[in-house]
C-alpha cells in the first residue's frame, strides 16, 4: 500500500508543477479554452496509450458511471474552476483555498464508503492539512498576485477555489469505485480526460462567451499548455488512479493535498524569492505527517 500512497504524493508534485507551467497559458487563454486545449492534447495521448497496452480491455459497464462522473467533477469543473480562481488569486492564495479538498475528500470517504482510517493515519492527515495552511498562508506574497480587498475575495474570487476543491474531492469520489472494478488507471485518465474535453467542446459550441479563447493560439503558448497538461493531466492524474486502486479516497487526497508545499521550492528556483520561515515550518509539518502516514504501511 505504500507505493499507493508514493503514487498520490508523485500525484502532488506533478499538480504542483503543472500550476507553475499553466499560470501564463491560462492568463492568455482564459480558464475554459486553456483546460479545453490541454485535455483535448491529453485524450489523444492517453488514449494512445491504453490502446497500445490492452487497458480498454478493462473497461466494464459498472466502471463507465463513476469514471464519466469523475471527469465531469474532478476534471471539467474542478480544473477549470481552479485555474478561474488562480487567474484572479494568484497561485499561493488559490492554493490556500484549493487545500480543503482534503478534507472533503476524507468525509466523503467516511461518510459514502465507510472507510475508518486508523488513530496514525487520522493524526498524520490534520498534520498534512495543518502543515499546508500554515506553509501557504505564511508564505511570502507574489508580486504577480492581485491586490484584492476582503469583500472581493469572499464574494467571488474565494468562492471559485472553494468550488474547485469540492469538485476535485469529488472526482476522487467517484473515480475509487472505478478503479475499484480493475480498471487500468491509464485508460481511467483517458477516459476522464476524454468526458472534460467534451463537455468543454459542447460548452464551446453552444457559443457561451466564456468558453472563447481570450487570444489567438500562438506556438509557445500552446507548447507551455500542452506541456502543463502533460505533467499535470497525464501524470499527476494517472498517478492518481494508481493511488486509488490500493489506497483510502481520504488517505489519498491528503497525500495529494502537499503540492502548495511541493510548489514552494519550486516558487523559489523559479522567481529567487526564499520562502519565509513559517512556510518552512509548515511544510515539515505536512512531511512529517506524510511520514506517519506511510510508517503505519511498513
Amino acid at each position: 500500500m505504500i507505493l499507493h500512497d508514493l503514487s498520490a504524493i508523485g500525484a502532488a508534485a506533478c499538480w504542483a508543477l503543472g500550476g507553475l507551467l499553466g499560470a501564463a497559458p491560462s492568463r492568455y487563454f482564459g480558464p475554459f479554452a486553456f483546460t479545453r486545449y490541454r485535455l483535448t492534447a491529453m485524450t489523444l495521448l492517453l488514449g494512445a496509450g491504453s490502446l497500445m497496452s490492452g487497458g480498454w480491455q478493462t473497461l466494464t459497464s459498472p466502471a463507465l458511471l463513476p469514471v464519466v462522473l469523475s471527469g465531469l467533477t474532478g476534471i471539467f469543473l474542478g480544473d477549470t474552476f481552479m485555474f478561474a480562481a488562480m487567474n484572479r488569486l494568484g497561485p499561493r492564495r488559490t492554493g490556500l483555498i484549493f487545500a480543503t479538498h482534503s478534507v472533503f475528500s476524507v468525509g466523503l470517504g467516511m461518510a459514502l464508503l465507510g472507510e475508518r482510517p486508523g488513530l496514525a493515519a487520522l493524526f498524520g492527515s490534520l498534520m498534512v492539512f495543518g502543515g499546508v495552511l500554515l506553509a501557504v498562508a505564511g508564505g511570502r506574497r507574489d508580486s504577480a498576485e492581485p491586490d484584492l480587498s476582503p469583500r472581493s475575495l469572499v464574494a467571488g474570487s474565494a468562492l471559485l477555489g472553494l468550488v474547485a476543491a469540492i469538485c476535485q474531492a469529488l472526482g476522487t469520489f467517484f473515480a475509487k469505485p472505478a478503479i475499484a472494478t480493475g480498471l487500468d488507471p491509464l485508460t481511467a485518465s483517458a477516459l476522464r480526460m476524454a468526458t472534460g474535453a467534451l463537455a468543454h467542446w459542447l460548452l464551446f459550441a453552444s457559443g457561451v462567451p466564456l468558453a472563447r479563447p481570450s487570444n489567438p493560439i500562438t506556438p509557445r503558448m500552446l507548447g507551455q499548455t500542452f506541456l502543463n497538461g502533460f505533467v499535470a493531466l497525464g501524470l499527476g492524474m494517472t498517478l492518481i488512479m494508481v493511488a486509488l486502486q490500493g489506497g483510502d479516497v481520504g488517505t489519498v487526497g491528503m497525500l495529494s493535498a502537499l503540492s502548495p508545499v511541493l510548489l514552494l521550492p519550486m516558487l523559489w528556483l523559479h522567481h529567487g524569492k526564499r520562502p519565509v520561515a513559517r512556510a518552512w515550518a509548515g511544510a515539515l509539518v505536512s512531511v512529517a505527517g506524510s511520514m506517519l502516514i506511510l510508517g503505519q504501511f511498513q
